[in-house]
């Protein structure tokens, strides 16, 4: 049975707690609310082509929400805009999780989902958030495998479960029939769930597990060796990750999956941080490896790679500044990272980096270190940041699936 997907919020139900409703309002309405009918019928009918010039203007999610709830034509506009290009015209929210660490299980952490609720704030409206419930009738212990493409992923045993991180509603996958000894510990959704040719993919140690939306079964396939991914990202239509300890790798689907090692120079004055894991960063045409270096010397700083494939051999380039991007870091690596351009736009700062707080005596849900400026200056209180991957799902950064419309 194909699990019932949605694009838009649902109907309000009893298990949403709205703290401060975001807008929808009626652009096109207000806008010819005093014209004749035919005058709008003139705004519904504009074409693809000047709607995707006013998407590109757009500077937050709230702003997207009052566009798609215009009228159909301009919806289906968004639903025709290239996905790829939302990170780059407005940031991601803010989830603030707090799951509920439950066991622990041979080194696996686990969650409690009952009565679970979190919060999504925008960076350019801060003064608004929604909060939702865990979704019902969900398995109270879950392990927690990464976030892409607007939803969580969830695994308990051969249960599988995807929570939309905006709407608070599941979808349910089949079971995944794997021997005892294979344990789960991340996954990715190779494209928005709302695509006929997504799929979702399950890593172990020693296999592969795919499950193509519609289907009722997984296939599994085996890897050539023993593998642990920290962190994986899709760029140029290729899966980069990085394993342990901290080599670069591309991952192949056909003919069937393979892992091969990038061959990547790093240059004489690179210093690499040292029992820390790096994150992966899709930077518009650039794929960025950061770092954070904890020394007496530097007293925790970021360094910010790019990876030159035209070089030979391909090598890793040191950047001395962002320019006029930001990036946006989780502490889990399982979650996604993303990148924004020209963030003064919405009130942000251009070469920083932006990670979510750690401090429970913080106000501020997150907080931004320029690139070369000392982690510690920033905010001492977050400087446990520096101790390693996080193993606690506190907040992270995400993109709602209703900003990736519907690629076919």
């Amino acid at each position: 049975m194909q699990p019932s997907l949605e694009l838009s919020p649902p109907a309000p139900a009893p298990r949403e707690v709205v703290v401060a409703e975001w807008p929808s309002k009626k652009i096109c309405h207000c806008l010819v609310s005093t014209s004749a009918s035919s005058e709008h019928r003139v705004w519904a009918d504009l074409p693809d082509s000047l709607l995707h010039l006013i998407i590109a203007l757009l500077s937050s999610f709230h702003d997207l929400l009052a566009f798609t709830g215009t009228c159909h034509s301009w919806r289906a506009a968004v639903f025709s805009f290239p996905s790829s290009i939302y990170a780059f015209v407005f940031p991601p929210l803010h989830l603030k999780a707090g799951l509920r660490k439950a066991n622990r299980d041979y080194g696996t952490w686990y969650y409690l989902l009952s009565n679970y609720k979190w919060r999504l704030c925008d960076p350019v409206r801060t003064d608004l958030s929604l909060r939702r419930l865990a979704p019902r009738n969900a398995p109270n212990y879950m392990r927690y495998l990464g976030c892409s493409y607007g939803h969580l992923i969830f695994s308990c045993l051969e249960h599988l479960l995807l929570v939309d991180v905006y709407t608070g509603t599941k979808v349910k996958l089949p079971k995944l029939q794997a021997n005892s000894g294979c344990a789960i510990y991340c996954g990715i959704l190779m494209a928005p769930l709302s695509s006929s040719s997504s799929c979702l993919l399950l890593f172990s140690k020693s296999s592969v597990f795919q499950w193509q939306v519609g289907t009722n079964s997984w296939t599994e396939y085996p890897l050539v060796s023993e593998q642990f991914f920290i962190q994986i990202v899709l760029f140029k239509g290729q899966m980069f990750a990085i394993d342990f300890p901290h080599t670069l790798k591309t991952i192949s689907l056909a003919p069937h999956p393979s892992v091969q090692e990038v061959d990547v120079v790093w240059g004489e004055d690179i210093v690499v941080g040292l029992n820390y894991d790096p994150w992966l960063v899709v930077c518009g045409d650039m794929l960025l490896m950061v770092d954070l270096v904890d020394d007496l010397i530097s007293n925790g700083t970021f360094q910010v790679f790019c990876f030159d494939s035209s070089a030979e051999p391909t090598k890793w380039t040191k950047m001395e500044k962002l320019e006029n991007w930001a990036l946006f870091l989780s502490l889990d690596r399982m979650s996604p990272t993303f990148s924004c351009m020209n963030p003064e736009r919405w009130g942000g700062k251009s070469n920083c980096i932006y990670l979510p707080s750690v401090s429970k005596d913080s106000d501020e849900p997150w907080i931004a270190v320029e690139l070369g400026q000392a982690v510690y200056s920033t905010s001492r209180s977050n400087s446990y940041i520096l101790g390693g991957r996080s193993n606690q799902l506190e907040s992270l950064w995400v993109l709602p699936s209703l900003v990736y419309g519907v690629r076919q």
